[in-house]
Order: structure tokens, then sequence, then C-alpha cells
């Protein structure tokens, strides 16, 4: 039996190449890997004396030749290919362990490996006669193998071929995210005119790893589990859980939509409590506590159970004012000496701690046999091009709350009410058929508190009654995009009651 090892994660490797020794099998490797296995005094071939060519163009060429592809790819029962074999003077290959380059440590083109691939794909093609190891975990179950029955079970050659085709896909898919990543943005040609965006790839190269066994799923009798792009390095993956249970699908769910909101809000301290993925609670303020209290203050029945996030690290105070407070989740950039030992006292409230989140290029949601895709949806906040439509115009003080009406009413689901005061929102109505019934919802949770506000809604009136609810809560803005075929109607209407208007010109749908 011979192996051929050349592998960058070294993890383990002199052990393995010593138990591969005392079964009998031949070593052959190449640079650090054959160094190491030397070290260990072990006998080993080098790949240049099989070859008879040493490592060429900066080690850029090492296995790359038909005495190494040929003893990979041999089909043992086929006589044309023995005949090659003996003309060409190549031996069989039975073991191929490589791990790749880690390109996506520091992506750049010298670690886009090309010999290792190679022999991963040639000995997971040939796999009904080759093993094939990826991954150092997998040495103990190939050994356990060897040593029973002196090769490698059927089941075992397919489930490592299985896991080294993945290794490629996820290899080569975080090269194709690299290199999306430095193009311009919509490189595609504009399918129409000069205003109207860019196609979408044609091709979306998409593959998940699993980074995290959820507890369940969105129900109980469900599996869950988180999954990371390949390539790609979000939040998450940097993220430190400081207390509480293992996460369950709806807490992740639900802490991604926290922590996007809670940096979509400006530059000050901000508060966020979300429940069942739509904010029950947003405030802005001076100081992160008073920001956090307040958005409690919006809807205290939804906020039980809900997540929490905060853009400033956890103060005492507010650690103090959150605890009495069932909790799912808090998530924070950090918290001050004294605030994480308030809140571990917690038990069953999972405490994480975060960088700043990256907005996902695109949105992609499940089809039969395939994925409806779209690009982000960006939330531009722009006075210049915003549009007062009645006489009255906003104060200084209303636009700063229009504002954050506008970015809250964004992340709601549609048809979606947000009712703001004084940079707290205290009244949102969500996910309903019609906008009416959405305002509805948003002035009773309101209970008076919206007296002089702002009202956004996430897409135009229809007619001039979807503004019944402004008038009812005793808002002073009302924010929309505009569009209707009736506008003219509804900016009468706005200008009937002495509301102010404005017209952003752009919709936020959320479905």
């Amino acid at each position: 039996m011979r192996a051929l090892l050349s592998v960058y994660d070294k993890t383990g490797i002199a052990a393995f190449a010593r138990s591969l020794h005392e079964l009998g099998c031949d070593l052959v490797s190449s640079g650090g890997t054959a160094k190491a296995i030397a070290e260990a005094g072990l006998p080993v071939t080098d790949v240049a004396e099989l070859t008879g060519v040493p490592a060429i163009l900066g080690h850029r060429v090492v296995t790359l030749h038909p005495k190494v592809h040929g003893g990979i790819l041999a089909d043992r029962t086929r006589a044309d290919h023995a005949a090659d074999m003996e003309a060409y003077g190549i031996e069989a290959i039975d073991l191929v362990v490589v791990n790749l380059y880690p390109f996506s440590s520091d992506p750049s083109v010298e670690l886009i490996d090309i010999g290792g691939p190679a022999m991963v794909r040639a000995a997971a093609k040939n796999h009904a006669f080759v093993g094939v190891v990826t991954d150092p975990d997998d040495y103990e179950r190939v050994l356990a193998d060897l040593r029973a029955d002196g090769a490698l079970s059927d089941a075992t050659r397919r489930y490592l071929a299985r896991k080294a085709f993945a290794t490629t896909a996820s290899y080569d898919a975080a090269i194709v995210a690299w290199l999306d990543a430095g193009a311009p943005a919509h490189e595609a040609q504009p399918v129409g005119g000069v205003d109207e965006p860019a196609e979408l790839p044609e091709v979306l190269t998409v593959t998940l790893e699993r980074r995290q066994v959820l507890r369940y799923g969105e129900n109980p009798h469900q599996v869950g589990a988180r999954y990371a792009t390949a390539g790609d390095h979000g939040w998450w993956e940097s993220a430190r859980q400081l207390g509480g249970k293992e996460m369950s699908y709806l807490n992740v769910y639900d802490t991604e939509a926290a922590w996007q909101l809670a940096h979509a809000l400006g530059d000050g301290p901000a508060a966020v409590v979300i429940k069942h993925a739509n904010p029950c609670g947003v405030a802005v303020a001076d100081d992160i506590t008073t920001a956090y209290v307040r958005a409690h203050e919006c809807d205290p029945v939804s906020a039980f159970g809900g997540i929490v996030a905060v853009n400033r690290p956890v103060t005492v105070a507010m650690a103090e004012a959150l605890a009495p407070v069932f909790t799912e989740v808090v998530v924070a950039p950090g918290f001050d000496e004294g605030a994480l030992g308030v809140l571990q006292a917690k038990k069953n409230l999972r405490i994480l701690q975060a960088a700043p989140p990256h907005v996902p290029p695109f949105s992609l949601r499940t089809l039969d046999g395939g994925f409806l895709v779209q690009d982000a949806d960006a939330v531009a906040v722009d006075r210049a091009a915003w549009r007062v439509v009645t006489p009255k115009a906003p104060t200084d003080e209303q636009w700063a709350d229009l504002e954050l009406a506008w970015r809250v009413v964004a992340r709601v689901t549609s048809n979606a009410i947000v009712l703001v005061k004084d940079g707290q929102a205290v009244g949102i109505g969500c996910g309903q058929q019609n906008r009416r019934d959405a305002g509805r919802l948003a002035c009773e949770k309101a209970d008076g508190r919206a007296a002089g506000g702002v009202y956004a809604s996430d897409a135009f009136f229809p007619f001039p009654d979807g503004l019944d609810g402004a008038v009812d809560a005793g808002a002073a803005v009302v924010v929309q995009p505009g569009g209707s075929i009736r506008d003219d109607e509804v900016i009468a209407r706005a200008d009937e009651v002495g509301l102010a208007m404005v017209l952003t010109g752009e919709r936020h749908f959320r479905h």
C-alpha cells in the first residue's frame, strides 16, 4: 500500500504517518510535509524522486505529473490501464492525504491551490480503489479500518470522497466570492435604461458550510443548524456566547434582525427589541441605558421573550434594567465591568458579544428546485432627494424623528406603519394585509404617545383614508414613498388635516 501525503495543516500528520508506516504503508510526500515525516524518523520518498522533476515555478508545480495522477486515477480492473502503468513506470497510489492552502484566511492569487485540489478530485473520482483524506479529524477512522481489515471499507471510501468533493466545491466557491468582491458593483450590463438596475449574475455560486448545530429548528420537532457561505466571514463567526443556553433557529434568525437594525439607526447610541423578526421597540438616546429603557417602553408586552440588541457596550445600569425582563438573547459589542455578572445571573439568557454586521449582498429564499434572489434593500436617508409636498414642513426635531422612522419601517414586515416621537418608536404595526389595519395597530400601541410625532409607511397610501391612523395618533408628519395614482388626493387630505408630508420616492416592502 502506498500513501501520498501533502498537507498544509500538519495537525497530527507525523503521528498519522507513523501509524501508516507501522501498518506497512510506503510513504510518498513533498515539501514541508515530507520534512515533518522525515523529522519524525520515518522513511519517506520525495515526490521529486518519484517524478524525476523538482518543484518548479516557485512551488506552483510539484505534483502535477502523470506518475502522480496516473497512480491515483488508475482503474485496477482494466487491462489497458495496467498496460499504461507498466509502460510508463507508474505505481499505484492507494491513499491520498491532502488538505488545501487556507485561501479564506488571507485571499490572494498565491493561496489558490492547484495541485492539492487536482489530487483530491482525482482520488475522490477513483474512490472505488483510492481513499482520500482532506480532514485531520478523519485520520482515526482511516486507521481503524486499516487496522481491522487491512483496507478501507467501501463505506469509508465513499464517505471520504463525498467530503473531498464538498471540500473542493467550497474552496472554489470561496475563490469566486473573492473575485466577485473585487469586481465593480453590478458588473453585468444594464437590462434597460441608464437608471435601471443591472442584472444579477447569471450564475451565483453558493456553497454553505455547517458552522453551528442549533438546539432545534423553527419548532422543537425540526432540526436546525447555522451555515456560513464558503469564503465569507460574517459577524457570527467571531461572536462569543458569554452565557445562557444553546441557540435555537429562531434565536439566530431574530438576533440577526436585531443586530442589523441596531447598526442601521445612525451613529448615536441605539437599542432594538425584536420579536418574531420584527422590531417591537426601537430608540436612540444620548446613552445606551436610556435608549434601552425607551425601546422597551414601546411595547413591553411584545418585548417579553424578545431579542435585545444595542450598538454600545452594556452598562451596569442597562443590565439592571434588562434583568427583570424575560429576554431570550442580548447582543452587544461589549459589556462594562459588573454588567456581565448581572446578566449571567439569568441562567437562560443568551449573552452574545459581537462585531458589527455587514449587509449581505443578496437575499435568497427557497423555491421548489431553486431560489428567489434579489440584491440587498439599501435604505437611503437623503433629505436633499426627498420632497416636502405639503405647505407645512417638518421642524428640525421632526426631521430627526422622520429619519429614524424611515429606517425602522424599512425593517418591519409589510404592510408596515411606524410611529416615532422624540427618538423613540412608540407604535409599530406590522405584517397586515392592508395599510389601514397596520396604522390602526400602530396607533393602538402608541396609546397617545405619538402626538406631534412621525407616521411612517413602508409603501404608498392607495387611498386618502390611509392617513386615518396618523390623524387618530395625533401625528404631525407623514413620511411615505409616494407613487399612488391617488397621490394628489392623499396629499390634499394631509393638507386638510394639518399634516406635513414627505415623499421619499422609494418603497421598502419586506415580506
